[in-house]
């Protein structure tokens, strides 16, 4: 059964809240770490050379977590242009139904809880960090 405008407004609503949360978290996030930990580390004498590898620990942190945020706004943006042009809630790989629950655990599901489960066991080894 395809989803109801009521459970797409909802799921509209939703992503809609996410976006609006992620992207306050982005501007948060970037202007404290305006260099904050590096000038403050800095400021301090001497600097030794720890104190410029944990600064750069830092900062590589919070691009990181900047990084993990506009891919999820990427995320959200592909679902509301699937709402538009009417594929939302479709999976990507099969083309069934993507349970409306589902989208309200992760509204920016493409796949069906199956095709997700399938793509998760194929293609766990790629994320896997080596070192």
């Amino acid at each position: 059964m395809a989803l109801t405008r009521t459970q797409t407004k909802k799921l509209r609503d939703e992503l809609n809240r996410l976006h609006a949360a992620l992207l306050e978290e982005v501007r948060d996030e970037l202007e404290a770490s305006e260099n904050e930990q590096m000038a403050e580390l800095l400021g301090r004498t001497p600097a030794d050379s720890a104190d410029f590898s944990f600064a750069d620990a830092l900062a590589d942190l919070n691009v990181a977590m900047v990084d993990r945020h506009v891919h999820q706004l990427r995320d959200i943006e592909a679902a509301r242009q699937r709402i538009g042009a009417g594929h939302f809630g479709i999976c990507i790989d099969c083309g069934t139904e993507v349970d409306f629950d589902r989208l309200m655990a992760y509204p920016t599901a493409k796949r069906c809880l199956r095709c997700q489960q399938q793509r998760e066991r194929l293609y766990a080894h790629e994320s896997t960090p080596k070192m």
